[in-house]
């Protein structure tokens, strides 16, 4: 697997290189923004956020923009917000400095197993040229067929259509990352019913998710934030979240 390392700080890259390549990672390592979006991109992108030349929020967003390449951010910012700002520009998870070796491998592991099962799916476009039915793309991958019949579900002003992995509130399209989605999707299957934090972070994530489960709160404080009402969702401390239809869109 070819890893692009995007880190200033040599005192970092290289002993991170180091450990990588013990695990049989090829890197190449870049020290700007600049550099990163030369390309190439390689199968993963191990992105820091406190880059000299620019932001790398941004670098991730112009990735984004022109590849589905998987995007782990390295950051040192303890803030949340700067967290849901990165996720929302399209990257796939986020580990906070410092961080052990065996932690980020399997946020790798992790990261490519979700792209490899999505990849299996046919192309959409392909498929619509070749006159069949196929997936939807929404996001940066491409997502599974769903049944045709499948109708949107409608919850006061919102609507969730899993066939087209789109949702709206008050008729406005709401533009949602694909984990957000699938976040929002699985809620709304039973709207008012608690999901707990365990099975979403399976069918969200991964069956043998590792790491925090504050990425789960970084996605679900994202997704409050881009349905305009924080009432959309709401935590049952230490057990799970639910979907409900707040008293201004019923």
């Amino acid at each position: 697997m070819r890893v692009l390392l995007i880190e200033d700080d040599a005192t970092i890259a290289e002993p991170l290189a180091e450990g990588l390549s013990r695990y049989g990672l090829s890197v190449e390592r870049v020290a700007t923004g600049g550099d990163a979006l030369a390309g190439p991109f390689g199968d993963i992108v191990l992105l820091d956020l406190g880059l000299p030349d620019m932001d790398g929020i941004d670098v991730c967003r112009r990735i984004r923009q022109v590849s589905h390449v998987p995007i782990i951010m390295l950051t040192a910012r303890g803030e949340e917000a700067d967290r849901v700002v990165g996720l929302e520009m399209g990257a796939d998870d986020y580990l906070a400095k410092p961080f052990s070796m065996r932690e980020l491998i399997a946020r790798i592991r992790a990261v490519t197993r979700r792209t490899r099962s999505t990849a299996a799916h046919p192309d959409p476009a392909a498929l619509a040229g070749a006159g069949l039915p196929g997936a939807v793309r929404s996001g940066s991958v491409a997502q599974p067929d769903v049944p045709v019949s499948e109708e949107p579900r409608r919850l006061g002003a919102l609507v969730v259509d899993v066939r087209t992995r789109q949702a709206w509130v008050g008729g406005a399209l709401v533009e949602l990352t694909p984990k957000e989605f699938d976040l929002l999707a699985l809620l709304a299957e039973d709207p008012g019913a608690v999901c707990s934090r365990r099975r979403i972070l399976a069918e969200v994530w991964d069956p043998h998710f590792h790491g925090p489960t504050k990425t789960l709160d970084v996605h679900v404080a994202a997704l409050r934030r881009k349905l305009g009402d924080p009432g959309w969702i709401r935590t049952l401390r230490g057990v799970g979240f639910r979907l409900v239809v707040p008293a201004a869109h019923d």
